[in-house]
């Protein structure tokens, strides 16, 4: 038996078959699954559980893998990547997204730094790379809320701009298929999609049943861009140095608490299949065997009810768990200076 059989027996019996998984469809043609494993391993996963997670996550029928730079585990993915390769998965199977870190946007360390993540996910490319934060304000991991960047900068487009030209180059090098952004906001994405010679193909930002960003969604799905969601389930697992105490428990409210009681599956299940019914690609992060193929599950089973997903739809809580404090550039700011809230890019 080679390996290809293996691993698809194997996936067969104590997994997903990854072709029954939904995909979206990027205006490349492009077809990306619905659902991916996000390798954030934050402060409760190490980078050697992140990569096993990766490994037995293929094994049972995950083909899309976020990662990024910053997070520091892509070498150890890399090898991971390398294995379940080696054991019948061919590349094109797979979609593996990495992100460029805030101390790469200059126009000389773009490239570099995508060659580097390649290097180290041991890939000839990247199905899509995004721009991890519209601002160019690096700091430490693990830093306090209240850190600030010395040379913190305002969202300065021009300068985007010019990341971006780098990211159309590694398409037009054949090192990216596809690019994107990730923590936008509309009125920063309306002057990109204006500027852009390769368009944003996705949009990573928050989304979960308590914050569904309901106008963002809608505008990134409008302008052909696919919305990828991190936290897809509330981050439970957020340091607690990112909590605040207006933060609500999506896994705790009554409405998918009881639509998991009638289905029998765990409350987390039950904001994964809400969000693909949703038509985003949410990215759970998880390195327990059973937690992450029991989110794949969840959306090859039955649909959630129409009734279901309008109840879910009226518990939005606009309750944002990821703020982004550590960007802001100047005193006296808050944090939904980050976010343009008022419907216009918060003036420097």
């Amino acid at each position: 038996m080679d390996g290809s059989m293996r691993l698809d027996h194997f996936a067969a019996e104590d997994g997903v078959n990854p072709k029954d998984v939904p995909y979206r469809t990027l205006y490349t043609g492009a077809r990306m699954p619905a659902i991916g494993l996000g390798t954030f391993g934050s402060d409760h996963a190490s980078a050697h559980e992140v990569a096993e997670a990766v490994r037995g996550a293929a094994e049972v029928g995950y083909r899309l893998f976020d990662c990024a730079a910053v997070y520091g585990n892509e070498r150890l993915i890399g090898e991971s990547l390398r294995a379940v390769m080696a054991a019948g998965i061919e590349r094109e199977e797979l979609w593996v997204t990495s992100k460029l870190w805030n101390d790469k946007h200059a126009e000389e360390d773009v490239i570099p730094a995508c060659r580097q993540s390649l290097r180290d996910l041991q890939l000839d490319y990247l199905d899509l790379y995004l721009i991890h934060w519209p601002f160019p304000n690096h700091h430490a991991a693990g830093v306090d809320v209240h850190s600030r960047d010395a040379q913190a900068q305002p969202y300065i487009h021009a300068n985007y701009m010019k990341t971006w030209r780098q990211l159309e180059k590694l398409v037009e090098m054949g090192l990216v298929r596809h690019i994107g952004t990730s923590n936008m906001t509309i009125p920063k994405l309306e002057m990109l999609l204006r500027d852009a010679a390769i368009a944003p193909a996705a949009n990573e930002m928050e989304l979960h049943p308590h914050f569904q960003q309901p106008e963002l969604f809608e505008f990134v799905r409008s302008h052909n861009m696919v919305p990828i969601a991190y936290s897809p389930i509330g981050s439970p697992n957020r340091p607690v140095r990112d909590r605040t105490p207006e933060d609500t428990v999506d896994v705790a409210d009554p409405v998918i608490v009881g639509i998991a009681q009638r289905l029998g599956i765990h409350p987390a299940a039950v904001c994964i299949k809400w969000a693909v019914q949703r038509g985003q690609v949410p990215i759970p992060m998880s390195t327990k065997r059973s937690h992450y193929l029991a989110n794949l599950r969840a959306v090859v089973s039955d649909p959630l009810t129409e009734a279901d997903m309008q109840a879910i739809a009226g518990i939005d809580k606009n309750c944002r768990l990821i703020k982004g404090q550590v960007f802001l550039w100047k005193e006296g700011q808050d944090w939904e200076d980050l976010w343009d809230v008022k419907g216009v890019i918060t003036p420097p």
